[in-house]
């Protein structure tokens, strides 16, 4: 593994910091190869939260096109091979019980979008934007860019940024709801920071638990959502965080939780 995408444990906080900003920490192969082993360790460490962030003025502007450009004669064998690499990893990162959080300090485009907002929570600066990118050069969108956008702005919301291919500001983006938080660029990883280290000081049963509810609530009827509910509830129960954070409520002090 290269330092494309480094890897540090804080305060229980996982980093996982893009780092090719010369070149707008671009998706490329070696960037994908990197993706997937800094995400295998945030699935395998203790950590309480994941914090994503990017160095540089960009945070992702999506796929490697030069790289596309050098093997344009077998561009589909190239892109699958890619999205066999990184869709599992995007699977993964979705899938982590315990709270994501991204920092988009500036401009992020294309598959970069995917890793901005596969994040549970959002935060970015006043001086990012978005573009999709991908009608540019005659692609469709992937690493669940399409359904990200879908779920936080709505499907015509997600077709407009998507078939214009026209930057959408920060402020627009808090609007339409595709980002939680704007802050000042010189205090955004602070910000970000500081909720990702009172996240993992939290619950981490009690926030997978909403987390996983959340995440299922779309594909799931009332019924399926009231029971999904209940079993979440009773595993939160019988648990010593339950009894920890109603003791402390009742002593009228701050409760300490265990980490997963």
């Amino acid at each position: 593994m290269s330092d494309l995408v480094l890897w540090e444990v804080r305060n229980g906080v996982g980093h996982m910091v893009l780092n090719q900003p010369e070149r707008g920490n671009v998706i490329s192969t070696a960037m994908a190869h990197n993706l997937k082993a800094v995400v295998g360790l945030a699935c395998n460490t203790d950590i309480g939260a994941l914090l994503i962030s990017a160095s540089g003025k960009q945070f992702c502007v999506g796929g490697d096109i030069s790289e596309f450009g050098e093997h344009r004669e077998r561009l589909a064998p190239l892109i699958g091979a890619m999205l066999d690499l990184l869709n599992p990893v995007m699977h993964q990162l979705a899938s982590l019980p315990l709270p994501v959080i991204s920092a988009v300090q500036g401009p992020v485009g294309g598959g970069g979008i995917g890793l901005a907002l596969c994040a549970d929570l959002v935060l970015a600066s006043r001086h990012m934007f978005l573009r999709g990118g991908y009608s540019a050069i005659g692609l469709s969108p992937d690493l669940g860019v399409s359904g990200y956008l879908t779920r936080r702005a709505g499907a015509a919301r997600a077709k407009y940024i998507l078939m214009s291919n026209r930057a959408v500001a920060a402020e627009d983006c808090l609007r339409m709801g595709l980002v939680d938080e704007l802050h000042e660029p010189e205090q955004l990883l602070a910000a970000a920071t500081a909720l990702a280290e009172e996240l993992a000081g939290g619950p981490t049963n009690s926030l997978a638990g909403i987390k996983s509810l959340c995440d299922s609530a779309h594909r799931q009827d009332l019924q399926q959502q009231l029971g999904a509910e209940r079993e979440a509830m009773l595993g939160c129960a019988r648990s010593d965080n339950s009894l920890e954070g109603v003791t402390a409520f009742l002593q009228k002090r701050k409760p300490v939780f265990q980490r997963r």
